[in-house]
């Protein structure tokens, strides 16, 4: 088959990656972004008009009150800004983006992109037993883009067990890696979140990216940085009064730029019939029902 002008492009803008120093270059954007200078305002007015920010629904809209770019990255939004979806059995988008891929789970394996697909067990960090799980179940990948609000929030309302951090690279995320590089998102660093919901088990993968500087969430804080060499698990409880449990729409983490989210369902979902790939979502947004 014949590589497009388009193809070649991305293959240029994917590859050209591969001998970059990822994490020690992303370690300088996390310190660069937390840094009080008289050139952050400017600094961040450029960005917001480079990549269009909407800044109307931001709890501070004023980008002169933001006194470093990660307040500015990980704003909040006004609380009427986002309305989530009611419905008992609705499924509400987790994050503000596009979405990149949406459908079945089919035999313990993700569609990544046209001719692509990938290993769930591979993306679980090898947790067999949620794979067991989640293998025949429905998930829906969104992409966040930097112009993105980058919040993250619960699309069911569930009960934290596991939390599994996966270290790995940091290749880009963007709509060009997705097409050209195989199993991306098993190789790039991610944060595992696993809750038991009323509807079965329900996974968020947050995965890492080129100059995400930092992935968080509301019950451990801070997970990378910095650099981990080995995977670590995380199990809670209510017998030790560890386990948490968040309502749908509820705040569960955050990333610094733009990023990936991948909702994983162990029971049949019934995605909205006109969501398609590419689509623009905004969290809170109904994106299906689970049955």
């Amino acid at each position: 088959m014949a590589i497009t002008r388009a193809g070649i492009l991305d293959i240029v803008k994917t590859y050209s990656l591969f001998p970059l120093p990822q994490h020690a270059l992303t370690r300088v954007v996390y310190w660069l972004t937390r840094q009080e200078s008289a050139l952050t305002p400017k600094a961040i007015r450029q960005f917001a008009q480079t990549f269009q920010v909407d800044m109307q629904d931001a709890l501070e809209p004023d980008l002169n009150q933001y006194p470093t770019f990660n307040a500015f990255f990980t704003r909040a939004l006004k609380p009427s800004a986002r309305p989530v979806t009611a419905g008992v059995d609705d499924i509400a988008s987790p994050a503000d983006g596009r979405i990149s891929a949406i459908g079945d789970i089919q035999e313990a394996r993700l569609f990544q992109a046209k001719a692509r697909d990938y290993s769930l067990l591979s993306l679980l960090g090898g947790d067999s037993q949620a794979t067991e799980r989640l293998g025949n179940g429905r998930f829906a990948t969104i992409y966040l883009s930097p112009r993105d609000y980058h919040r993250l929030h619960m699309p069911l309302s569930g009960t934290l067990v596991k939390q599994t951090h996966v270290p790995g690279r940091l290749f880009s995320v963007g709509p060009h890696a997705v097409r050209t590089l195989p199993d991306l998102f098993t190789r790039n660093e991610r944060v595992v979140a696993q809750f038991e919901t009323d509807h079965g088990l329900m996974a968020l993968v947050l995965v890492g990216a080129m100059n995400v500087a930092a992935i968080e969430t509301v019950w451990h804080g801070l997970i990378t940085p910095p650099q981990a060499s080995h995977m670590s698990h995380h199990h809670y409880s209510d017998s030790d009064g560890s386990a948490l449990t968040l309502n749908r729409g509820a705040e569960m983490g955050r990333f610094n730029m733009g990023s990936t989210i991948i909702v994983l369902l162990e029971n049949p979902a019934l995605w909205r019939v006109d969501m398609q790939p590419g689509d623009a979502v905004r969290m809170g947004q109904f994106l299906g029902q689970v049955s």
